[in-house]
């Protein structure tokens, strides 16, 4: 990004001779936007303008409270004409603030869903005007992918996110290093033993045992691997395509005394070989080209056994919104994570039925579980920031961190995305023994 924060806002949106021209409009399209007195129990947004606009005002009825400081009137023009992109490039160059980032994008979400008779008419007006709102739903539940990546790309994406600092996600996750929804079992229940029975609960569904050779796509940090080989003695096959990871897995592998039982490789998904009893993904597929679904599908599927099983977990999105989503540009794919899209269960399964054998046995929704995993990685990198600090990350890089986990988090806690755990058997696998849900 420039130096000068009003360069960034919002890119290819309007040119910066006319950022004053526009700010006045969209001053009056944010404000009309963002009204919510006839959305019942939508809550309340206080608006503050710091330069001397007029007094803090508060828009809307309803218990959740959002707030926002608006300290530049050019954070209305890059939220308003660049969506998503501009509103989260203004944030992070400090043009507007808030207390509660998770509320904000609460906020934002339910004023922009559409209700019956007139607000179905100002819904279709809004979307008309492209406004904040329907961007921002866009934003959090994909990306459109201009071209299909090769594996060349698939790496270069899954660089510009994992490989960001090892260091870095030690600090912001727990003991586990596991990088995706956990699940907690009650209010007491710590990080790591929401990680912990994250990974047993895949455990269980697939009835792992000391025979079975399992193909894990995605290794993470190990997480899986170092679980399953350690409580359930089996033995695992684990592919990243990030070097950090790798080499840190390898690691932990080793210090575990885990080496005869888990193997870390870094094989590119297309390029998997041999036959396993059973296949794990957690949450890799969002990095996974829309357009391949079927092709990835068919090679876990090639991959298995007669008797095999696959547990696969993935941010989903909603059905409703899986079209629209995967040819927008947004806020998590600018600044996040590059080349990504997430699924719909439709698609999932679209795919899985079109190109494979497998059939579905169990799905467990567990998304409201990933609001409380993200609050609590969100507190991790606010307490250990100067930590954070002294790796070589600066302010800004919070502001980002802060407003991508919060913001995720408050998409969850409105049910705008999703996470679930999928059950896939081959036509000769066993029935898996029971296992407990909770």
């Amino acid at each position: 990004m420039s130096e000068d924060p009003k360069d960034t806002i919002a890119p290819g949106t309007f040119l910066p001779s006319r950022r004053q021209r526009f700010a006045p409009l969209a001053r009056r399209i944010f404000l009309r936007l963002v009204k919510a007195k006839k959305v019942e129990g939508a809550g309340t947004l206080v608006l503050t303008e710091d330069w001397g606009q007029g007094p803090t005002r508060t828009i809307g009825i309803g218990d959740l409270r959002a707030q926002m400081t608006v300290h530049d009137r050019d954070a209305y023009a890059a939220i308003v004409f660049g969506g998503s992109r501009g509103m989260g490039r203004s944030y992070v160059n400090g043009l507007w603030d808030t207390e509660d980032m998770s509320a904000v994008v609460r906020y934002l979400f339910r004023v922009s869903q559409p209700g019956r008779s007139r607000q179905d008419q100002r819904a279709r007006r809004r979307r008309a005007l492209g406004g904040v709102a329907p961007r921002w739903a866009r934003a959090v539940v994909g990306a459109r992918l201009s071209r299909d990546r090769d594996k060349l790309g698939d790496r270069k994406n899954i660089h510009a996110h994992y490989d960001l600092s090892n260091e870095f996600f030690e600090l912001m996750l727990d003991e586990t290093l596991a990088y995706s929804c956990a699940i907690f079992q009650d209010e007491a229940t710590t990080l790591r033993e929401a990680q912990s029975e994250k990974f047993d609960r895949i455990c269980r569904k697939l009835g792992l045992g000391a025979n079975d050779h399992v193909l894990e796509i995605g290794t993470g940090w190990g997480g899986f691997a170092l679980h399953a080989a350690k409580h359930y003695g089996a033995k695992v096959t684990t592919t990243t395509i990030s070097q950090n990871q790798r080499h840190a897995a390898e690691q932990r592998v080793k210090e575990a005394g885990l080496g005869h039982l888990v193997t870390v490789i870094g094989e590119h998904y297309r390029d998997l070989k041999g036959s396993f009893d059973a296949l794990v993904s957690i949450e890799m597929i969002e990095a996974v080209n829309w357009r391949n679904y079927e092709e990835f599908f068919e090679k876990c599927s090639s991959l298995l056994t007669e008797k095999g099983r696959m547990a696969l977990q993935a941010i989903t999105i909603a059905d409703q919104s899986f079209e629209r989503a995967k040819v927008r540009k947004d806020f998590i794919r600018d600044l996040i994570f590059p080349g990504g899209c997430l699924p719909s269960v439709t698609a999932i399964m679209s795919a899985v039925t079109g190109a494979t054998d497998l059939r579905l046995v169990d799905l467990e929704d567990i998304g409201l579980h990933y609001a409380r995993t993200l609050r609590l990685w969100a507190r991790n990198v606010d307490e250990k920031f100067d930590q954070i600090r002294a790796l070589g990350f600066d302010d800004r890089f919070k502001r980002l961190w802060d407003m991508y986990l919060r913001y995720c988090e408050g998409a969850f806690l409105e049910r705008h995305i999703s996470d679930v755990q999928l059950l896939l058997h081959k036509p000769g696998a066993p029935v898996t023994p029971g296992y407990r849900v909770s």
